[in-house]
């Protein structure tokens, strides 16, 4: 079984900035596999934006998405590395990747980069909210306003700002994906600021489901377990890295490409009587959606 291959523990190593660099990573992580290698016509044509793109799940989403036969724009921070390596990964290919470069924090950013999509493209069929951050605390009293106030404006007003701005963009049949997290339903004891964004994104997917449904457009969510990206060892402690993903049913920590297909699903036409709902995909952790 493929599942075999995937590594169960991983090096204790940290990095000391977020949101971490994939290039820099050892294991780094798997975000395409021989045996995941299916490529077909299920987004053939469409223009997907996809924030954090670059590395980790948004990584494996972007290529997948390629080999489908999307047009790939990818929203990056500062992960210049990342996400050129990216962009080669698809266009060997053959597919098609645009990079961007900025803060979806900032709502100008968001207007002038959905801009910039449309008047390459003439189109937006797709979005997926993907960039995150997340910044441990052992006590209330580390939680500072200005790591509140980041937090929330990369995972929560960075999704907000971007379906605002392809409000106006977004046709019938168009799809929204935004990326929540297991701890929107388990909370985290260290991870009190980044949980409750991930719960708002969780209520936020159901709202814009409401609101867009009449125009046709499908909005959902995947909510990820433990999944090893470059994010994990720029947050956590070595003993915590030591332990990562031991506690879910399979005893071990996913990686990008098991996510990959949730994404594909969810924008094609196998998910047109899909909207406001969530895909966990943890590992086999229960919970309460």
């Amino acid at each position: 079984m493929i599942e075999k291959t995937f590594p169960k523990t991983f090096p204790t190593n940290t990095i000391k900035e977020q949101p971490g660099i994939e290039k820099n990573m050892n294991p780094r992580p798997i975000f395409q596999h021989e045996e995941y290698d299916v490529r077909g016509d299920r987004l053939k044509n469409k223009v997907a934006i996809i924030t954090g793109g670059d590395s980790g799940i948004g990584r494996a989403v972007s290529v997948v998405y390629a080999k489908e036969g999307a047009k790939v724009c990818i929203i990056y921070f500062n992960e210049d590395e990342d996400a050129n390596e990216t962009k080669v990964i698809i266009e060997g290919i053959g597919g098609e990747c645009l990079l961007i470069k900025g803060d979806i924090g900032d709502e100008s950013f968001c207007n002038n980069t959905v801009k910039t999509v449309i008047e390459k493209y003439n189109k937006i069929d797709i979005f997926i909210s993907n960039a995150g951050e997340q910044h441990p605390i052992n006590n209330l009293g580390e939680l500072t306003y200005d790591q509140i106030d980041r937090t929330f404006r990369t995972n929560i007003y960075g999704a907000l700002f971007m379906c605002k701005a392809l409000e106006q963009h977004l046709k019938d049949g168009a799809s929204i994906i935004l990326t929540t997290s297991i701890t929107a339903y388990n909370g985290h004891e260290r991870l009190i600021d980044y949980s409750a964004t991930k719960g708002a994104l969780t209520s936020l997917t159901r709202s814009l489901a409401l609101m867009f449904a009449p125009k046709g457009i499908r909005v959902n969510a995947v909510a990820p377990g433990p999944i090893w990206t470059p994010l994990i060892p720029s947050t956590f402690t070595a003993e915590e890295l030591s332990k990562f993903g031991s506690k879910t049913a399979l005893k071990r920590a996913g990686q990008p490409v098991e996510l990959a297909e949730a994404y594909v699903f969810l924008a094609s036409q196998g998910a047109s009587f899909i909207t406001g709902e969530t895909i966990h995909v943890n590992g086999g952790e229960i919970v309460n959606s």
